[in-house]
């Protein structure tokens, strides 16, 4: 479905010359954060455009040899490199205490890379059906001033969203179990 939504979206666009326009900087990622209740972990799902991701390896391998080769997709090493990075430029507390979660991965679809991370939902709690989640995404603002980067709280038709740029305090918000 998701793919359909965005060919409709390059059939629209294509006509007013748009498509060299995706070619730079998007300065966004979207962050989705969902419990999932058969694996008993909350997971984190970020996504960057790979075009972005690629220029800020570019800006940062200088000060950085951990991100030294700017090809994301033909480098696992790379993809690896900015995967560890977005990890270190988000915050999450879960129940009033900093957790870090676990780097599952990262891959690429189309124009974007994603990046998943997942933690133990804990048992118990300050209530039985939710944990309360404090989030601050930084990806990219280290880069450009401009970032805007969007965290979906919780699955469903009716997430709680945060647009988080540089320099912005953390936001709360429950994650039901």
């Amino acid at each position: 479905m998701r793919r359909f939504w965005l060919l409709l979206l390059a059939l629209v666009l294509a006509p007013l010359g748009v498509g060299t326009a995706l070619a730079h900087q998007q300065k966004f990622a979207i962050t989705t954060i969902a419990a999932n209740p058969r694996t008993g972990m909350i997971e984190i799902a970020h996504q960057v455009p790979v075009h972005d991701a690629e220029h800020a390896l570019t800006v940062q391998r200088t000060g950085n040899a951990d991100l030294h080769n700017p090809d994301i997709i033909g480098s696992e090493e790379s993809r690896e490199a900015f995967a560890r990075y977005v990890t270190r430029r988000f915050l999450l507390q879960i129940d009033g205490e900093v957790v870090i979660p676990d780097l599952v991965g990262s891959e690429i679809d189309g124009g974007s890379l994603w990046v998943y991370q997942e933690i133990p939902i804990p048992a118990g709690g300050p209530a039985a059906g939710a944990v309360q989640l404090r989030v601050n995404s930084q990806i990219l603002t280290d880069v450009w001033a401009r970032q805007e980067n969007r965290v979906n709280i919780g699955a469903g038709t009716s997430p709680v969203t945060f647009i988080f740029h540089a320099g912005d305090a953390p936001e709360e918000a429950e994650l039901k179990r």
